[in-house]
């Protein structure tokens, strides 16, 4: 079986925290990724918006665009009309660059950028209304494939989708025209058991994020009182190999169902505290060590060769 590793950009610049951000080039912060062995990014708010612009720092850095989060809003759109145009040229660029696909992270009703608002007081949709939410969903999805890039639904903390039984709802009511980005950090932080979701879903999720967390962090945090960004400064995440997840069974658990693509370490730190080369590094050396013990065999190529 065959996977590839990527990583985000967060861990450098935080597009939230502005305060949790390091002062480093797109260049420089490709250049570290791509050190520590890592051979795709997802997309951030220092990328440019051009294929024309984007292609050549992708090469120099021997980089493939492996992703990158789209701002959903169909939680209180019911038409797709507006989505569909802002994603529009997003999907232009990805096909472009050769993306795999966009992470759908959904912003409509979320209370995950404001850090005013503790994380006991986001939005819950109704039984009725999570059902409409999915079939929206599936519908987007299903248009953006027709365009040539399909998405990757990423539920996560402080929004619609967060806790295992909202998953299982959305995933009950969608379809096949929506698949999933599984998070293990996200879905770990909000109670539920990551290897559970993999058995349950294996057959739709198609994009991966190897978040892990710092399970004392978490189990401090007063839910009446901390945000999503306050849990975040306070280091609720790191990479997988300084965290609380077992990563050789989360990652054993995809192979046996066969699971083939991106593995991406996501993990929003505040960077003087957890300098980023370095956590690269472990994240890296971790995933290698469970990945080769589950037969993976990793790819190393980074920007496609002509």
């Amino acid at each position: 079986m065959k996977a590839k590793l990527g990583m985000s950009p967060i861990a450098w610049w935080n597009d939230d925290l502005v305060e949790l951000s390091d002062d480093v080039s797109l260049e420089e912060c490709l250049r570290q990724s791509r050190s520590a062995g890592f051979t795709g990014m997802e997309q951030g708010r220092r990328f440019p918006s051009t294929p024309e612009e984007m292609l050549p720092i992708l090469k120099a850095a021997d980089v493939t665009l492996c992703g990158g989060w789209f701002s959903g809003t169909l939680a209180v759109e019911q038409d797709l009309s507006a989505n569909k145009d802002r994603i529009g040229p997003m999907i232009r660029l990805f096909k472009a660059v050769g993306a795999p696909c966009i992470v759908y992270g959904e912003v409509g009703l979320s209370i995950q950028g404001d850090r005013s608002i503790p994380l006991a007081r986001k939005a819950v949709l109704s039984h009725e209304e999570m059902k409409a939410y999915a079939r929206r969903l599936t519908e987007f999805g299903e248009w953006c494939a027709d365009q040539g890039m399909p998405l990757a639904y990423h539920h996560h903390m402080a929004a619609v989708v967060q806790f295992e039984h909202e998953l299982d709802a959305f995933m009950n009511n969608s379809g096949e025209g929506i698949p999933l980005l599984l998070d293990a950090g996200h879905l770990a932080f909000a109670g539920g058991d990551v290897l559970r979701a993999i058995d349950k879903y294996h057959g739709r999720i198609k994009h991966v994020h190897v978040k892990d967390i710092r399970r004392p962090v978490i189990d401090a945090l007063d839910w009446q009182r901390h945000s999503f960004l306050d849990a975040v400064a306070l280091g609720a995440f790191t990479v997988p190999g300084d965290g609380s997840l077992d990563f050789g069974a989360i990652v054993q658990r995809l192979a046996d169902y066969g699971y083939e693509g991106w593995f991406v370490v996501e993990a929003e730190q505040d960077p003087k505290k957890s300098p980023p080369l370095k956590m690269a590094q472990i994240g890296y050396r971790e995933l290698m060590r469970v990945m080769t013990a589950a037969g993976y065999t990793v790819e190393t190529e980074g920007f496609p060769r002509a």
